[in-house]
């Protein structure tokens, strides 16, 4: 199983998961000409996409959905409260799923969780091929014992990492963008990440990557220490999914 971003952050994310026959998109917040740049960039065309997993209806996850869906015949999965969001999208292939209940696509096994995150019914996921767990937990406002169960012992991770408190405080951002942020049903900040990481068994990590960090509001070097701190790690060993860029391939052994 492999894994890799188109870009995250708050201007469009975008997620790869393959193994086998089967490569899945996790949301498109961007559109479909840029994406089908990003995946070039990763050796793929949207025609080789077999299925999108939509987390939640907000815009820089769900903008693209619609018009891949529709160029390339593409199902996409996503909530029956995703759905009641996105009630004027036409999506021709849409599959609805609940969060307490695992579903296989081809080749992977996708496992759902709720999160505390200010949409109509948002998700998260753990996928697997049979052996191996990739976590992909980006938006959340803060952790459960749900999400914690959830993520317990997968092999690769990727975090959100959303923003610094100080940073936030300090900023540019109105007064009430910055309490919907901050608060419960808004983005993980540092240090509240790195708390969630702590809680969580790691002894079969092979990867952690950082995603969702605001340009505005953080630095890679703080997210990159406070994640090495808990892993007793090098925190130049912290890769960072990133708005331009993404995240290059990463192979889980």
């Amino acid at each position: 199983m492999r894994f890799a971003a188109l870009g995250s952050g708050s201007r469009g994310n975008a997620w790869l998961v393959a193994h086998g026959r089967t490569t899945l998109l996790v949301d498109c917040g961007f559109s479909l000409a840029d994406a089908t740049r990003r995946l070039a960039r990763l050796g793929l065309a949207p025609e080789q996409i077999d299925g999108v997993l939509l987390t939640h209806e907000h815009a820089d996850h769900a903008s693209g959905i619609g018009p891949l869906a529709r160029r390339h015949r593409v199902p996409v999965w996503m909530t029956h409260g995703t759905r009641q969001a996105l009630r004027d999208a036409e999506i021709p292939e849409l599959r609805l799923f609940d969060t307490e209940t695992r579903f296989a696509i081809g080749d992977l096994e996708v496992a759902p969780f709720a999160v505390p995150h200010d949409a109509r019914e948002p998700s998260q996921f753990v996928v697997g091929d049979g052996s191996r767990q990739l976590g992909l937990v980006t938006d959340l406002g803060s952790t459960t014992a749900h999400v914690e169960r959830s993520l317990a012992g997968c092999d690769a991770l990727v975090l959100e990492a959303n923003h610094d408190r100080d940073l936030l405080a300090a900023g540019s951002y109105p007064p009430a963008l910055k309490r919907r942020i901050a608060g419960r049903h808004g983005h993980l900040c540092n240090e509240d990440a790195a708390d969630l990481l702590g809680r969580l068994d790691t002894a079969r990590l092979q990867h952690l990557v950082a995603a969702h960090l605001s340009e505005a509001n953080n630095a890679p070097e703080r997210v990159r220490m406070l994640f090495a701190e808990v892993l007793g790690c090098d925190p130049e060993e912290i890769p960072i999914a990133d708005q331009a860029q993404g995240l290059g391939w990463r192979e889980v052994a």
